[in-house]
């Protein structure tokens, strides 16, 4: 397997969950916070929100800065993601990536590199933050703990911050902001840490909820010409 499809498995698996938790605040112009500014409070909102979502579609611009590499990269494309368990993120610029799942399989392809990797999604205890969220299983009071923290520089005055920490430990992120306007819970920034000290900040536009996506979005065909690489055990 390419460094690079190694490097793209890991940070969609790591964004994946964080993208559907961000959901939950996207869509709530009309809103009303809870009665208590408490971050416990505040999850609990987000939450309910979150289970009356069936599927959603958005154009996102992900950026990463920092790491071991100190390198910093913005990437845009489009999300469609319906429970229980599918997803389908389209990278379109600077570089084409494909990564679909189907509830099963997860299916990853970068074009350039003439490889797809499919890994089989896990149905048991050892199942991922983010496959669990994906799975329309994830809590956010019962898998975070939540506290609130300072806004980031730029935000705009009144900003609420709400951090999330896994209370099992993911091997991609260590935590996630979520940066909420005060009164309408409208989503305003999401950021991510990981272990090598890098951050990833996501922003969503376009945002369509519930629209009704048809499973056949999720559906994958590998390309003739391309390796394809699983991820069952050797002998």
């Amino acid at each position: 397997m390419t460094n690079t499809v190694r490097s793209a498995i890991s940070a969609v698996d790591s964004v994946c969950g964080v993208a559907v938790i961000a959901m939950l605040l996207v869509q709530t112009a009309t809103a009303q916070a809870p009665a208590a500014d408490t971050a416990p409070a505040l999850a609990q909102a987000l939450q309910r929100k979150y289970d009356g979502i069936s599927d959603f579609s958005a154009d996102f611009v992900h950026t990463y800065r920092g790491g071991v590499l100190k390198k910093e990269a913005v990437e845009k494309g489009r999300l469609f993601v319906k429970k229980p368990g599918k997803m389908r993120w389209e990278y379109v610029s600077p570089e084409e990536k494909l990564f679909v799942s189907d509830g099963i399989k997860m299916y990853s392809y970068i074009p350039q590199d003439k490889q797809v990797m499919v890994q089989k999604i896990p149905q048991n205890d050892q199942v991922s933050m983010p496959t669990m969220f994906l799975s329309g299983k994830g809590n956010l009071s019962r898998d975070f703990t939540p506290s609130i923290a300072e806004a980031s520089k730029g935000a705009p005055p009144g900003t609420l911050a709400l951090k999330l920490v896994p209370r099992t430990g993911q091997a991609d992120y260590d935590w996630l902001i979520l940066e909420i306007a005060p009164r309408t819970l409208e989503l305003r920034g999401l950021v991510t840490a990981d272990a090598q000290g890098g951050r990833s900040s996501f922003s969503f536009t376009n945002l369509k909820e519930n629209p009704g996506i048809a499973d056949k979005q999720f559906a994958f065909t590998i390309p003739r010409g391309v390796d394809v690489i699983t991820d069952s055990p050797s002998r």
